[in-house]
């Protein structure tokens, strides 16, 4: 593939983890901007497992397509055999696929596999060792396997390492979101995290035009690692609070809680759950709390080599920042249609949407229904 697509081919793309955020926002770009040139099949997990290699070769043999995108990732708490089977074998097998029908695979990939520190660049990843969590282990041998693939097997990948996405439509709540719901919802009464700790974010919207020109522009991405990452990593602290302002709380108050008794917290509640279990009463930690650490020390990873390569960033100025009302006035919405919070001001959504009719004037918005939203839907009927 080169810039441009010279040929008037129309490229036929396999996106594998098309429900997730990342996934999502994916499908619709390529189905929305790219409807002449690209096609983008996303099959569900029922059609593609890709926990089956039979699956994969069978989908992948049956269709062609000319290059495959894997957003699948297993539950940041998820067991060692369902993060090594998502989170590697799955990458391992599409690979395999890939190599042998000669086409790119994009792979997406975490800062999980990325040390603690400032500034990092793409070659400073942690060591693989056993005591490693399930999520970091698996998608570090994922980004491992297929260096070793490009080397010895001709694959033509590119990995896009991810920071701590934002975005809408992430229904799984999790990541940043979840923080954000610990705040919406008053759960959090402190600070758990201390001051100057910063990390960095990657902009979900922005995701599908990288993607996009890296599948043109095979010759300058391919074999490469990239840190797809806003240019400035933010502070945790700055931005709890920031977003506990838009939502106009008082919690959490603004007190650091020390790394030493968060970790004793946590212990505490790891006790109390085995407990409940054994009188039947099953339940387990917030995922995040497998990255509790991340909370107190900085990771931030470099942008210059994605800054330096052909990609032109469509917003340059968009950052966590600049999102925050729109972000929040998504998730408080759905997440209030699916009762999962209700504590929060809801003047923060603002008067003009129906539902702030509904409940307080039912009868003003039954009688502006009436007068302008009553008529019959006439174009449905065939001429």
């Amino acid at each position: 593939m080169t810039q441009g697509n010279s040929s008037s081919k129309k490229l036929l793309g396999i996106l594998v983890g098309g429900s997730g955020l990342i996934g999502g926002t994916l499908s619709n770009y390529f189905t929305s901007q790219t409807p002449d040139t690209i096609e983008l099949r996303a099959p569900s997990s029922k059609k593609l497992s890709i926990r089956k290699a039979s699956d994969i070769k069978d989908y992948l043999k049956r269709f062609r397509p000319d290059f495959v995108i894997n957003t699948a990732i297993a539950s940041i708490s998820a067991n060692a055999q369902l993060a090594l089977e998502v989170n590697y074998i799955g990458t391992l097998n599409l690979a395999r696929a890939c190599a042998a029908l000669k086409i790119p695979y994009i792979h997406i990939s975490s800062a999980a596999t990325l040390p603690n520190g400032e500034n990092l660049e793409e070659t400073d990843t942690i060591s693989l060792k056993p005591e490693l969590n399930n999520y970091a282990k698996s998608k570090l041998m994922a980004e491992l396997t297929l260096d070793y693939m490009q080397k010895t097997a001709g694959l033509d990948y590119t990995c896009i390492r991810l920071g701590i996405v934002y975005g809408k439509h992430d229904h799984k709540t999790q990541g940043f979101h979840r923080l954000f719901f610990s705040i919406a919802d008053e759960s959090m009464p402190v600070m758990f995290t201390r001051r100057k700790v910063m990390h960095s974010y990657s902009n979900a919207s922005k995701i599908p035009y990288f993607v996009h020109h890296v599948l043109y522009n095979r010759q300058e991405f391919s074999g490469e690692t990239y840190h797809f990452v806003d240019k400035d990593p933010v502070e945790l602290a700055n931005l709890i609070l920031t977003i506990r302002s838009y939502l106009e709380l008082k919690t959490p108050k603004e007190i650091y809680i020390p790394y030493s008794l968060a970790i004793i917290g946590k212990k505490v509640l790891q006790i109390l759950l085995r407990g409940l279990s054994r009188l039947g009463i099953h339940g387990g930690l917030p995922p995040e709390l497998l990255f509790l650490e991340n909370f107190y020390k900085t990771q931030s990873l470099s942008a210059d080599k994605l800054h330096k390569s052909s990609f032109i960033d469509p917003n340059p100025s968009e950052t966590i920042y600049t999102k925050l009302p729109e972000l929040v006035i998504f998730y408080l919405t759905h997440w209030t249609h699916k009762n999962m919070i209700n504590t929060f001001n809801e003047d923060v959504l603002g008067p003009e949407t129906m539902s702030y009719g509904f409940t307080s004037s039912p009868t003003e918005l039954l009688k502006s229904i009436h007068q302008d939203s009553t008529a019959p839907f006439m174009d449905i009927i065939e001429p």
